[in-house]
C-alpha cells in the first residue's frame, strides 16, 4: 500500500453551510449563494474521484432548514430538483452512484421524484458513492434507529441483551456506509 493510498480518506463528509450568508456578504440574494454551493459540487466530486475517495456525503438540507422562510425553503426544493435533473446525466457519465439519507418523504414532490429517478439510474455506478443528506438531523436518525430496534424487539427478531453499538449502527440511515474519515463544515465559523 502506497503512502497516497494510506492518506486518502475512504469517506469525506461536508456540511454545506453558510451559502446564504456568503451571498449576503457580497450583496447577493441568498438563493444565489445556494446556487453557488450547488455548482461547487462538481469540483468536489471530481476531486474525490481523482483522489480515489469512495464515499462523499453532502449534508445539504438539515431538519432545521425547514424553519427558514417558506419562500427560501421552496427555492431550495426547486434548486434540488433542478440540480438532480441537470446533473443526472453527468453522474452517470462519471460513474457516480447517488444515494440519499434523511426524512426524504418531507421533500417536495418534484424534488423527491427527481431524487428517486437519479438514484435508480445511478445505482450500479462504482467510481464514487455520493450521499445527499436531505431533511436530515443526527438526532432524528437516532430516533429512527431506536424505532427500528424496538420494532425488532417487539416482533421477536432481536434479543435486547444482544444490543451493542455494532448492532445499533445497523438501524441507522448510514448502516451501509463507513463512518466519515474527514468532516468539513464550509461556513468558516
Amino acid at each position: 500500500m502506497s503512502t497516497q493510498e494510506r492518506l486518502t480518506p475512504k469517506h469525506i463528509a461536508i456540511i454545506m453551510d453558510g451559502n446564504g450568508r456568503w451571498a449576503e456578504s457580497r450583496g447577493l440574494q441568498r438563493r444565489e449563494g445556494h446556487q453557488a454551493g450547488a455548482e461547487s459540487v462538481k469540483a468536489v466530486t471530481e476531486g474525490c474521484i481523482e483522489a480515489k475517495v469512495e464515499y462523499l456525503t453532502l449534508y445539504a438540507f438539515s431538519n432545521e432548514n425547514w424553519n427558514r422562510p417558506k419562500t427560501e425553503v421552496n427555492a431550495l426544493m426547486k434548486l434540488l430538483e433542478q440540480f438532480l435533473k441537470k446533473k443526472s446525466k453527468e453522474l452517470k457519465e462519471n460513474n457516480i452512484r447517488l444515494q440519499a439519507i434523511g426524512n426524504l418523504q418531507n421533500l417536495s414532490l418534484g424534488a423527491l421524484k427527481a431524487l428517486e429517478k437519479t438514484i435508480e439510474e445511478t445505482r450500479n455506478n462504482t467510481a464514487l458513492t455520493l450521499i445527499l443528506a436531505l431533511s436530515y438531523g443526527a438526532r432524528e436518525e437516532i430516533v429512527h434507529g431506536v424505532k427500528g430496534v424496538l420494532s425488532d424487539i417487539n416482533n421477536g427478531n432481536l434479543d435486547p441483551s444482544k444490543i451493542d453499538t455494532e448492532t445499533f449502527s445497523k438501524y441507522l440511515y448510514t448502516a451501509q456506509t463507513p463512518d466519515p474519515d474527514l468532516l468539513i463544515r464550509t461556513s468558516g465559523e
